[in-house]
């Protein structure tokens, strides 16, 4: 009699057991969207690896450009964003879908295209290099997606108070990721808008010379900053927020900081963290 009711009981015990069990593994997974950048460059294999270490949370992302991943965060897709829109991001706080904003790193974009530069882009401002490549109807390849690139690449234009050229013939929307948007750029012999860090990633992947050289670099308006923001659970009952909370206070802790300092791609530093400032 003793022996079936122990039984009953460590039978009930194991069924609580693996009930709970894949509530307690999802808790401890963060779902996050992010962009093309952070993915293409290898960072973030990296921060999952440190964060799991420190907490014991899996980090798992999806990674697009900046609209679609912001859009995922207001559609409750997600839990954190990594983004680098700023007025974008700001916008997305302001509506309630986020919480917390906070810059953690930065890197800066650049204008890259074929070594012999026939719009005579090198050394011009960003503003300047777009209106010479204009000028000479020089290809000229846009992500056209939404991302963070392609925002920053509107904004150019704009303050270079030139008109978006996307009617022009020379001016291609590829309409997918930084890789692919180069490539393209490369077998067309045309120009790029590219961050810094995604550079070093395509011209370590490049098979001997690489297609697009850096022109323009260094200007003022070409500061990539990156942010990190908790989906707001008042907008989303099921988000993950002490979880996503853990991971922006971890990026901007000394300890993720630190990891984010430390990644190079064959010693070239691709993010500069920041969250001190």
């Amino acid at each position: 009699m003793f022996g079936k009711q122990l039984g009953r009981l460590l039978a009930g015990v194991f069924l609580a057991m693996a009930v709970c069990a894949p509530a307690l593994a999802k808790d401890q997974t963060l779902m996050m969207a992010t962009t093309t950048s952070t993915d293409d460059t290898g960072l973030l294999p990296v921060l999952a690896g440190a964060f799991k270490k420190d907490t014991g949370i899996e980090l798992k992302w999806v990674a697009v450009g900046t609209g679609k991943a912001l859009e995922h965060g207001r559609n409750c897709d997600v839990d954190v964003l990594l983004v680098h829109a700023p007025g974008a991001e700001k916008k997305f706080v302001e509506d309630g879908a986020g919480l917390n904003r906070t810059e953690v790193m930065y890197n800066d974009f650049v204008i890259v295209g074929p070594a012999a530069d026939p719009a005579k882009a090198k050394g011009k401002t960003a503003g300047e290099a777009l209106a010479a490549i204009a000028a000479a109807k020089a290809p000229f390849v846009s992500r056209g997606d939404d991302s963070g690139t392609h925002k920053m690449e509107q904004s150019l234009w704009k303050g270079a108070n030139l008109p978006l050229p996307d009617k022009e013939t020379w001016y291609v929307s590829a309409g997918q990721g930084m890789m692919a948007t180069l490539a393209m750029a490369g077998e067309r012999g045309g120009y790029a808008l590219v961050d810094r860090g995604t550079y070093i990633a395509y011209e370590d992947q490049a098979k001997g010379a690489p297609a697009l050289v850096v022109l323009v670099e260094g200007d003022k308006p070409l500061l990539n900053q990156y942010s990190v923001i908790s989906v707001n659970p008042g907008k989303c009952k099921a988000a993950r927020f002490e979880a996503s909370e853990s991971f922006r206070k971890w990026l901007a802790s000394a300890k993720g900081q630190k990891v984010v300092g430390d990644f190079t791609v064959k010693g070239k530093k691709l993010f500069t963290p920041n969250a001190a400032k």
